[in-house]
């Protein structure tokens, strides 16, 4: 009987091969590789602007897929040109050419041209920007734009990182016809378009038909918001989502890793792990307070008991695959007899009460616990609040009203924010912004690296954070998608190169 079905079926085959009808047509596209993907996101935007928002959500969804800027960041971390085809340098430093590629329109069909970038710079350097990476802009003076194809850029002082801050999402270029709606329909030059926002569970992008670039393989794009790391994990395992960049369960990665079925990928990334501290506020103050919770924090430990072993410890704002990198990570050993001494030393002996507040990342919510556990023992208690991403933001990111927290920062190269006097550490020191100011004038890479070192070493001293680990990036995808990024040189899900094998 089974040799009978299989003469049956080569007859009919060997028909349809010779009249043409849809039988063979329908083998081959069986086969044919799929042109969707499913990717999944531990966090929803508050929008969809990275020129007017800090979360990294939003460049998780829109970087380089929707939005491009002059320049961009590779999956190496090298600057490329994106919007610019290319650009020349006075011998001085001070100014910058830019050559724009021509034929760009916008998604919704309106043209891209030299106007378009003046007027996305000067908004975002506004004084009344809402522009969370404001500090990228400040070198420069002007911005001038003598033709369509052409932009010149005038800086006050040589700025060696110019190209590369003109690569972060938050220098995307905009149009001034639909800027103002960016944050639920944004409008940009990328390979994908924009189609639909459901709120709570997923953003969905379409292929750009008109992209003026190489084109995207993939024909539609979903990502699926799965903040839990159980329902991540059952997303996977199910099918249900193709990949999962920075999967929220490192736990289960074992259980990925002998299935063969999925690729599993530890990769680096940007985001400097931290117990951050309120420098303005109450005890934390006084340096030996904050000194006192440096040596009651086992690194160790909270890698362990928050990532499953997943992360590198630092003892600075700075990532450790960076050949800028000093190791700190024993300036404040584990030691609780210490911790005690320096909180009775600031007239803490009998203990002091702090709030913590968390952020809904399970790097934040477990190794909030466990740091608090901790903190307990060297007489600091901890109010815990859990807060969800937007009023996180709201309460501590913007009103600074808080004491501690843990967030990881993925910008990168973002050692300047300590130089900031309104940002939500609340540190002011004036040699660390005469540090900041002197890099931001030095091109020479060696003379920047020792300026790094320099700054490394003065947060560190100033125990200006608890610095805890580098978050590892913990990718799992299906076997047969190809051209995810391994590591995460800069926030995003780059989707420009990703295809089905």
């Amino acid at each position: 009987m089974k040799q009978r079905v299989q003469r049956t079926f080569t007859a009919a085959f060997l028909a349809a091969s010779v009249l043409g009808t849809g039988l063979l047509g329908g083998a081959s596209g069986a086969f044919a590789a799929k042109d969707s993907l499913t990717l999944g996101m531990v966090l929803e935007p508050p929008h969809l602007d990275p020129t007017a928002g800090a979360a990294a959500a939003i460049d998780e969804v829109v970087y380089a897929n929707i939005f491009e800027g002059l320049t961009r960041i590779d999956r190496n971390g090298a600057v490329k040109p994106a919007l610019a085809e290319s650009w020349t340098v006075s011998d001085d430093g001070l100014t910058y050419t830019f050559a724009l590629h021509q034929g760009v329109k916008f998604h919704d069909g309106t043209d891209f041209d030299s106007a378009d970038v003046k007027f996305s710079l000067d908004r975002a350097m506004a004084e009344d920007s809402t522009n969370a990476q404001k500090g990228l802009f400040a070198s420069i003076a002007s911005v001038a734009a003598p033709d369509p194809g052409t932009v010149v850029i005038t800086v006050k002082q040589p700025t060696g990182n110019l190209l590369f801050n003109l690569g972060w999402g938050d220098a995307v270029i905009v149009a001034p016809e639909s800027a103002a709606e960016n944050k639920n329909n944004p409008v940009g030059t990328g390979p994908f378009k924009f189609e639909r926002w459901v709120k709570g569970d997923r953003v969905e992008l379409v292929k750009n038909p008109d992209y003026w670039g190489t084109p995207a393989k993939l024909a539609k794009a979903t990502i699926k918001i799965i903040p839990d790391p159980s329902a991540a994990t059952a997303a996977l395992m199910a099918g249900d989502v193709d990949a999962f960049p920075n999967v929220p369960a490192p736990e289960a990665l074992a259980q990925f890793e002998a299935d063969p079925r999925f690729t599993v990928v530890i990769g680096s990334t940007e985001g400097e792990t931290i117990l951050a501290m309120n420098n303005g506020r109450g005890a934390l103050k006084d340096v030996r307070v904050r000194r006192a919770l440096a040596h009651a924090v086992d690194r160790k430990a909270v890698i362990d008991g928050a990532m499953f072993g997943y992360g590198t410890p630092i003892g600075s704002h700075f990532a450790p695959h960076h050949p800028a990198y000093v190791d700190l990570t024993g300036r404040y050993p584990y030691d609780m007899a210490k911790a005690k001494a320096l909180l009775a030393e600031a007239g803490y002996a009998d203990g002091v009460t702090l709030s913590l507040m968390l952020p809904p990342p399970s790097y934040a919510r477990r190794g909030g616990e466990i740091v608090a556990a901790q903190l307990a023992a060297i007489g600091v208690k901890t109010e815990i609040t859990q807060l969800e991403w937007k009023p996180w933001l709201e309460q501590v990111f913007k009103a600074k009203d808080y004491d501690l927290t843990i967030v990881s920062h993925v910008e990168p190269m973002d050692i300047g924010i300590y130089a900031r006097d309104d940002y939500y550490f609340d540190y002011h020191d004036a040699d660390f912004k005469a540090l900041m100011a002197k890099l931001d004038t030095t091109v020479d890479e060696k003379s920047r690296y020792a300026i790094f070192a320099e700054a490394q070493e003065t947060l560190a001293e100033d125990c200006v954070n608890v610095f805890l680990f580098q978050l590892a990036k913990h990718g799992v995808w299906n076997k047969d998608v190809m051209g995810l990024w391994e590591n995460t040189p800069t926030p995003g899900n780059d989707l420009t190169e990703v295809y089905w094998q």
